[in-house]
């Protein structure tokens, strides 16, 4: 059989069997929308095109053939991979960190940002090292005006 006829049976395939139970081809992908991808970790197992994501699309769809409720199917996937498996898992003592650890990291920085900001305000100028584009051109400088000093000493001996 050739590659095309083959795909081409093989989406037919697939596109039959979702038509013959769209009430239930509904809840696996509603379901699905709620779990996430355990190889993409930022995609819910609907989106993802990943082997493990088909797997447990397919898991979903037998255990709710077998006559689970939403919440058993997402119950056992929980039970069997953990809260990180949810793409919103719930507010927990475990899951604290993860709902609001963002937040105080953006605290800690901003706390940090003004401690420092407000150190280096108060400080002088002599405190700080200059850059080295400045230590050029004071250099420069020097030398423009040694070169215009010699310059002036040996006229000024010459007259």
């Amino acid at each position: 059989m050739s590659r095309p006829v083959f795909l081409f049976l093989l989406l037919f395939a697939r596109t039959t069997f979702a038509a013959d139970e769209p009430a239930l081809e509904k809840r696996v992908t509603q379901i699905a929308s709620e779990l996430r991808c355990l190889v993409c970790q930022n995609q819910t197992i609907a989106d993802s095109n990943a082997a493990l994501a088909a797997d447990l699309r397919r898991e979903t769809r037998e255990l709710l053939k077998q006559g689970k409720t939403d919440a058993e199917v997402v119950d056992y996937m929980t039970a069997r991979y953990g809260d990180f498996v949810l793409y919103r898992p719930p507010l927990r003592a475990t899951t604290m960190l993860l709902w609001f650890g963002p937040a105080l990291l953006l605290a800690v920085g901003g706390t940090v940002l003004v401690v420092v900001l407000r150190k280096r305000s108060r400080m002088s100028a002599d405190a700080f090292e200059p850059d080295e584009d400045d230590l050029e051109r004071s250099d420069g400088d020097a030398a423009s005006r040694g070169a215009a000093a010699s310059a002036d000493v040996g006229a000024a001996r010459g007259a």
